[in-house]
């Protein structure tokens, strides 16, 4: 796999190549997603990448009607909810994302458990931006 820093922007950088990336620890064999410098498990920053599947089941989730700005540009808010979640991937981490493919208007259709699978989304901000997000499998 390709050598690049554990951060925020070699995360990015692979979702625009359409890949989940997250770290293996080297030492105990933990999981993280998104990707970390070091384990907080056993402390070792023995890390390596490790390219997740993007399959999992939706944990938590919740339907945004009160935006920030940078949502209100992109054309949510009261009337156009968004719903974001928490999907608990096959191999085990715990990631946020964008819950797409349901109604945010009718949270109460929306089941906790439910499969979920990667979808890579492009940001309606543009600049080429992808959102990791999840849709019902």
């Amino acid at each position: 796999m390709e050598t690049k820093p554990f951060n925020d922007h070699s995360f990015a950088a692979f979702l625009k190549q359409k890949a989940l990336m997250g770290s293996c620890c080297g030492s105990c064999g933990a999981l993280y997603c998104p990707p970390r410098a070091f384990c907080p498990a056993c402390h070792s920053t023995n890390m390596s990448w490790y390219q997740l599947q993007g399959n999992g089941r939706l944990k938590a989730f919740t339907s945004i009607f009160v935006c920030s700005p940078q949502m209100v540009a992109q054309g949510y808010g009261r009337d156009n909810p968004y719903c974001v979640g928490v999907v608990q991937l096959d191999e085990g981490p715990r990631v946020d994302a964008r819950i797409v493919g349901v109604d945010a208007m009718q949270p109460e259709s929306i089941r906790v458990g439910t499969p979920m699978m990667i979808e890579h989304k492009e940001s309606k901000a543009g600049e080429g931006a992808v959102v990791l997000a999840f849709r019902p499998a």
